[in-house]
C-alpha cells in the first residue's frame, strides 16, 4: 500500500470537449462507436499503434471512434496504454510525465504506470512536469473512449514539448512493450484552412504517414507532429505497417466550411497482423 496520499490529476474539459456527467458521456461514446461499419471492426490483432484526433467531440468524436473500434477484441489483452499528447498551452522542450498517481474522468480514475520511471527520467529529454498536463485536452479526451473500449488498464501519459523524431523513438523503444501496450499519438491534422485547401492538405499528410515518411511532415501538417514523427519513425525501422482508417475535417463534422480543422484516424500494425 503507498505510503503516500494518491494524487489525481481532475478533468479539465469536461463539459467542454465531452460531456461532464457519466451517464451522458458513456452513452456518447458508444454512439459514435455505434456508426463505425462493422466490417471496418473485423481484424484478427488489435493494432499496436494508433493516431487519432483530438478535438470536441461533436467534431472528431466519429473519427476518433473509426480508430478505437477495432480495439473490440483486445479488451482483455491490453493491459498498458502510452499516449503522446502536444502541448497547447505552455512550451518546454522534451516530454513530460504528470507525476500524479491517477488520471481521472468523469467515468472514473485510470492509475498511472510508474513502472518505468526511473529509466524514462534518466534520459535527457524526459522530465516531470505536472503543469503541461494540467489543463492539456489532447490527452484527456482519448481517456473515455479507453475506459469504455478496454478492461481496467495503467496510462503512461506524455506531453510532448520540443523533441527529435529519434528522440521520441527512444522513449518509444523503452515502452514499447508487447501485446500487452497500446501506443496512442494524439494529434489534429491541418488547422482553419477554407475546405478543400484542408482536404488537399490532409491527404499529403495521410500520404506521409502511410510511407512512415515523417521527414515530409511540416509544422502545418500536424499540431501533434512531434510525436508521429518519432512513432512514424520507430514504425519503419521494425516493419510495421499504416493503414488509413478515417480522413475528415469539421466541415464534414459540424457543416461550417470557412476554417475548418482536419482529423484522421489510423492504425499501425505489427507485421504478423491480419490486413482488413
Amino acid at each position: 500500500m503507498s505510503a503516500h496520499a494518491s494524487t489525481h490529476r481532475a478533468p479539465a474539459v469536461a463539459g467542454q470537449f465531452y460531456p461532464a456527467e457519466p451517464d451522458r458521456l458513456a452513452k456518447a461514446v458508444h454512439g459514435y462507436l455505434a456508426q463505425v461499419p462493422r466490417v471496418q471492426t473485423r481484424i484478427a490483432h488489435a493494432p499496436k499503434a494508433l493516431i487519432v484526433p483530438h478535438a470536441g467531440y461533436s467534431y472528431s468524436g466519429p473519427v476518433a471512434a473509426s480508430a478505437y473500434a477495432l480495439l473490440a477484441n483486445a479488451r482483455d489483452t491490453i493491459r498498458r496504454v502510452v499516449l503522446f499528447g502536444p502541448s497547447h498551452r505552455i512550451g518546454f522542450r522534451g516530454l513530460a510525465l504528470c507525476g500524479a498517481d491517477y488520471y481521472d474522468t468523469p467515468l472514473g480514475a485510470i492509475e498511472i504506470d510508474h513502472e518505468w520511471d526511473a529509466q524514462l527520467l534518466a534520459l535527457p529529454q524526459v522530465h516531470e512536469l505536472p503543469e503541461a498536463h494540467r489543463y492539456e485536452h489532447s490527452l484527456e479526451v482519448q481517456l473515455p473512449f479507453l475506459q469504455v473500449m478496454l478492461s481496467p488498464f495503467r496510462l503512461l501519459p506524455f506531453s510532448v514539448g520540443d523533441a527529435s523524431a529519434e528522440e521520441i523513438a527512444e522513449v518509444l523503444d523503452l515502452v514499447w512493450g508487447g501485446t500487452e501496450t497500446l501506443t496512442l499519438i494524439s494529434t489534429d491534422l491541418s488547422h482553419y484552412h477554407d475546405y478543400e485547401t484542408a482536404r488537399i492538405l490532409d491527404q499529403r499528410t495521410t500520404a506521409a504517414i502511410e510511407s512512415l515518411h515523417e521527414d515530409a511532415l511540416s509544422e502545418s501538417s500536424a499540431c501533434g507532429r512531434v510525436a508521429l514523427r518519432g512513432m512514424l519513425r520507430a514504425a519503419r525501422v521494425r516493419g510495421l505497417s499504416v493503414q488509413t482508417l478515417d480522413l475528415r475535417n469539421s466541415g464534414d463534422t459540424s457543416g461550417m466550411r470557412d476554417q475548418v480543422v482536419g482529423y484522421g484516424a489510423y492504425a499501425i500494425s505489427e507485421p504478423t497482423d491480419t490486413e482488413m
